[in-house]
This record gives structure tokens, sequence and C-alpha cells, in this order.
């Protein structure tokens, strides 16, 4: 089974699609973390919308985003890379552009503007694993996603940090930090649309890269993308679970949410890399029903944390995060990488969308299931994630969907 024995900065930059979509990459994220954290914030604050109005526009982006990704699967499937990279950037331009031109006291425009950033969030995974797969194979791709991961986390976590910093400046602040996304976008559109990628001729399984599925039909997947659904309940932890546990139910400072996020951020983009690595030499479906079990067993240590109350709670759920962002980096380091290997070439847009579909349904209802979960206590919160999440872990480990002869069982 190939191994990535050693982690090369130069051929890491090379296989997510040269040092301009490298950059790109880099520009977009720092222009996300600007502004979409505060989102909310610039429809109440900015636009004087309701809070429940705001969030039913921005819920609808998020729907209307998902039922446009068999579209962009199929533009994949035609041969189209950094276009559609860029387009997803430039679509949430666009829709930066429309929130700075709302009037105060206009939901309609908000909810259009909503509606662009969502369909330009939910096409972007899609397309960005795509060219990467264009450009790398077998366990280099695999690192490569993980590299692009860690930088775009680095890259949410500054510009998170400086539109914290700008927040006390209110609603000429938050406008400040729009104008800046929208250039973000605009100048991360601009490198990735430059790198002119596109798909080579569907190949053939004589010469199919080692590792990767042969031609043939798109594999079903439907054990892991249910699975799927569970797993990606882990990124909203940090953000939803934790804050509200903390805060509502420990009576802690909201220093320990924010510390714990940070702590998050900083792991994923120094570790994400090198643990995907060292997992390569294992099986993509054992390490990801691994990374179930791994978040499984956090989960149930934020049950045993919680329980703690008083002074101890708080320290003690920090510590457990850790194990969970430990689940979550060997989760993102195996699910598209294994989606990718799946997938005949012919086919891989429209298996990626089909992934980013499941992925975007489960960041959808999540944060909706946490909450009504948590009135009811810690067990049914924590308990009833780590069970679920073992039963999908189960699923993974357990399908079998024409991956034998790849190695990734």
């Amino acid at each position: 089974m190939e191994t990535v024995t050693t982690i090369r900065p130069r051929a890491l930059v090379r296989a997510c699609g040269g040092p301009r979509y490298a950059v790109a990459l880099a520009v977009d994220a720092l222009g996300t973390g600007l502004l979409r954290p505060f989102l909310l914030l610039y429809g109440v604050m900015v636009l004087r919308l309701s809070a429940p109005a705001t969030g039913v526009a921005m819920t609808a982006g998020i729907v209307v985003g998902l039922v446009c990704m068999p579209a962009v699967g199929r533009w994949l499937d035609r041969g189209a890379r950094s276009t559609v990279v860029a387009a997803s950037m430039l679509v949430r331009a666009l829709g930066v552009a429309l929130l700075l031109a709302t009037p105060a006291g206009q939901a309609g425009p908000f909810a259009a503007a909503a509606l662009l950033l969502g369909v330009g969030n939910q096409a972007w995974p899609a397309a960005h694993a795509a060219l990467v797969a264009t450009v790398a194979h077998g366990r280099e791709r695999d690192t490569a996603l993980a590299a692009a991961r860690a930088l775009r986390n680095a890259g949410l976590g500054v510009g998170a940090l400086l539109a914290t910093a700008c927040l006390a400046g209110g609603a000429t602040a938050l406008r400040a930090m729009a104008v800046a996304t929208a250039i973000a976008y605009l100048t991360a559109a601009a490198l990735a649309g430059s790198v002119r990628l596109r798909a080579r001729p569907s190949v053939t399984p004589a010469v199919t890269p080692a590792g990767d599925a042969a031609a043939g039909p798109a594999p079903r997947m439907r054990g892991l993308l249910a699975a799927n659904v569970v797993y990606v309940f882990c990124l909203n932890v940090p953000e939803i679970a934790l804050p509200l546990v903390l805060v509502t139910q420990l009576h802690a400072s909201p220093v320990w949410p924010a510390a714990v996020f940070v702590a998050n951020t900083v792991l994923v983009v120094t570790l994400q890399v090198p643990v995907t690595a060292w997992m390569s030499r294992f099986p993509r479906r054992h390490v990801l029903a691994l990374a179930g079990v791994v978040l499984a067993v956090s989960y149930l240590g934020f049950l045993a944390a919680t329980s703690l109350g008083g002074g101890w709670g708080a320290p003690a759920v920090a510590a457990v995060s850790v194990v969970c962002t430990l689940g979550e980096i060997v989760y993102a380091g195996s699910a598209t990488a294994l989606v990718t290997a799946l997938a005949p070439a012919h086919v891989l847009g429209r298996v990626l969308a089909r992934f980013e579909l499941s992925t975007g349904f489960g960041l959808a209802v999540s944060p909706a299931v946490i909450t009504a979960l948590a009135p009811h206590g810690p067990t049914a919160l924590w308990g009833g994630l780590a069970g679920a999440t073992l039963l999908s872990a189960s699923a993974v480990a357990a399908e079998k969907d024409g991956d034998d002869h790849l190695g990734l069982r």
C-alpha cells in the first residue's frame, strides 16, 4: 500500500494546484473568516432585521446551495476544474456586493445575498476536491487535501480574529469587513481562474493511478453518505455545542469557549498534514471508521466532564475537546480522500457533489439537533451523539462498495 513517508512543502503546493492556487485558497479563507461568523450580526446590527428573519434567510441560502450541487457535479464531470472553483468564489463576491447594497430593513435583498453566499459555500468544497484530484493521485492527493484544509483553517482563524478585533466599531466596522470580504473573494477568484486547469479525458483501467478507482459506474456509498451526515456534527461541536454547555449549563466564563475554539483551530492547522501522512499506512476506510470511534469516545468524555460541575467542569471539557479535535482531524483527512479514491474519473464531480450534499445536510441540521437535545441534559446530548457516531463508524467499516481491490477497506 502506498504510504507518505516525508512531507515536502513544495510538492504539497504543486499537488494542491500550484502557488497561485495556494494563494487563492489563503485569500478566500481570510475573506470568509472576516464575514461568515458575523453574517447574522450584519443582518441585525447593520440592516436592522429581526434575528429570526436573518436566521431564516441564512438557512434558506444553505438549502438552495445544496439544491445546486447536482448541477455543479455535472459541470465538473464535463472537465471544468479551476473555472468551477473561481465561479464559487465569484458568486460569493456577488453575494457580498448585494449585501452592501441592501437598504436597512429590507429582508428580500439580504435573503438573495445569503442565497448567493450559500451557493458559493456549498459548491466550493466539491470543486476544490475535484481540482486537487486532477493534479494529484493516491496518497499524495490525501496529503494535499489535508494541507489545503490546514491552510484554509489558518486563513479562517486569522480572518475571524481580525473581525473580532474590529467589532468594537459597530455597524461601520461590519460594513468595512464586508467590503474587505468582497475584495478577497474577487482576488481569490482571479487567482484561481488564472490556473486554467481542466480535467484530462476519462482514464481507462489500464492507466488508472494506483489506489484510484478504475472506470466504471458511480459507487453508491449509501452507508458512507449516511454516516457522513452524523460525522460532520463534530465540526459544529466547538462552535455550538461546547459554548452552549459551558456558558448555559456549567455557567463558565465566555473565555472558555473562545479558548476551545482557538485551540481547535491551532491543532487543525498544525496537525492536519502530519496526522494524515502518518495514517496513510492504513486503509482509508479503516481510518474513517477509527475517526468515528475517537469522536464517540470524546463525546462520552464530554458527558463525564459535564458531570463534574463546579470549577472542574470547564477545564475538563476543554481537555476533552482536544480528543474531539483529533477525531475531527482524522475524519477530515480520510473522508474526502476515500470518496475521491472510490470515484471513477468520469463521474468524480457527481460523486463529490453527492458527498457534499451529505456534508451540507449534516451541517445544516446539526445546530437544530444539538440545541434540541441540550435542554434534556448531558446524557441526551452526548450519549445520543456517541451512540449515533458509533453506529456510523460501524456502517463505514462494514460497507463494501467495490473498494476491495483498492485497499480501501
